[in-house]
């Protein structure tokens, strides 16, 4: 298929307002800097959507059944007034407002991470227990750069919960059939029931990403689904679920490491695809997109939230705490469980065991 023009600067397709937020944002973020554009402001400390209480969310939340989670709240998008009174994009910040160019905070200890993920994924646990027994509809979408920590993230929140509530969706390239379907007709299908949690690593956004730098839709494509996403989500949200947007920031130089990393690690090879080579030649093309982007679909009902994503570990964490702050929940465990006495084997002969074929003890 041809290849289309990128979106250029800040510009917008025709349908788009004359001043939009991709304008500040072209315009704060050099071109080969990171992709760094803050969050809204919707992620304030208190972390909840509307729809999360409205959907069997309590207010009375049992204080110890989050302690974990309570220690990171979500912090102020790096937006702040300007002279003007008007909301302003600070340069060269990350999500928590602090400056990428400046000193960066020092890794976190081994330790610590394994020690606090494990106090997090317990709290999942219960969150997942919570979704069950509400019957909540939660719908998370991982997108971001190539390599920014997505996949990686993914796995630390579903390693301990169940299959049958939590669901990742990675969906591979569309069809014949389905390049004839309505846009989203291929996500919906794959949308939550009444108790579980869906999470996209990628989703429909890829339209407004990889499809249009690499010119696999048109123009009016592209057009149509800035016009529809909006209004798309906002229909979902209104149905009842909850619906949850990240967006992983990486920076050049951390993208470029974790590339030749998986170029010269044979259990990382299957990471690295021929896309994912084209997104470093055409970085600044993808910036564009990703701006434009935010200025047609970060929206009040589903704000994106911005994650950095250059620390992993801290990436992970931060994550998993604001995942949790964002629907209201309680302990839901059980009573100590007490086990049954085994059956009795009285008239039960065990067949002689050379009967069965078992594997090598290799090891």
């Amino acid at each position: 298929m041809s290849e289309e023009k990128p979106v250029s600067g800040g510009e917008l397709p025709a349908s788009a307002p004359a001043s939009t937020a991709s304008d500040a944002v072209s315009q704060a973020v050099p071109p080969a800097a990171e992709d760094a554009v803050p969050a809204k402001a919707a992620a304030k400390a208190s972390g909840k959507q509307t729809s999360a209480k409205g959907n069997g969310g309590s207010s009375g939340q049992n204080a110890p059944a989050k302690k974990a989670a309570a220690k990171a709240k979500p912090q102020n998008g790096g937006k702040a007034k300007s002279d003007d009174g008007k909301t302003a994009v600070a340069e060269d910040t990350t999500a928590d407002g602090s400056a990428r160019n400046g000193t960066r905070k020092p890794p976190l200890k081994l330790k610590f991470y394994e020690e606090t993920l494990a106090k997090l994924q317990i709290e999942l646990v219960k969150l997942q227990e919570w979704i069950k027994f509400k019957k909540l509809k939660v719908v998370v979408l991982f997108e971001g750069r190539d390599a920014a920590g997505k996949g990686g993230t993914i796995k630390r929140i579903t390693e301990s919960l169940s299959p049958r509530v939590t669901r990742v969706v990675a969906l591979p390239a569309p069809t014949d059939r389905e390049q004839t379907q309505w846009y989203f007709q291929r996500y919906v299908q794959h949308l939550p029931a009444g108790g579980e949690m869906v999470l996209f690593d990628r989703s429909w956004y890829n339209r407004a990403g990889v499809e249009r730098v690499m010119g696999f839709c048109t123009d009016e494509e592209y057009r149509e689904f800035l016009r529809t996403c909006p209004e798309f989500e906002r229909m979902l949200v209104r149905s009842g679920i909850i619906l949850i947007k990240y967006w992983f920031s990486v920076s050049n130089e951390e993208q470029e490491r974790r590339f030749q990393k998986r170029i010269f690690h044979p259990e990382k090879h299957w990471k690295l695809s021929p896309m994912d080579l084209e997104s470093r030649a055409r970085w600044v093309e993808y910036s564009k997109a990703k701006d434009a982007m935010f200025a047609h679909t970060d929206i009040k009902q589903a704000p994106w939230y911005v994650v950095d994503g250059d620390d992993k570990k801290r990436a992970r964490l931060n994550v998993i705490t604001h995942l949790l702050n964002m629907i209201d929940y309680e302990d839901l465990t059980p009573e100590p469980i007490v086990l049954p006495p085994r059956q009795s084997e009285h008239g039960y002969v065990r067949p002689p065991i050379s009967d069965q074929t078992f594997i090598p003890e290799i090891y």
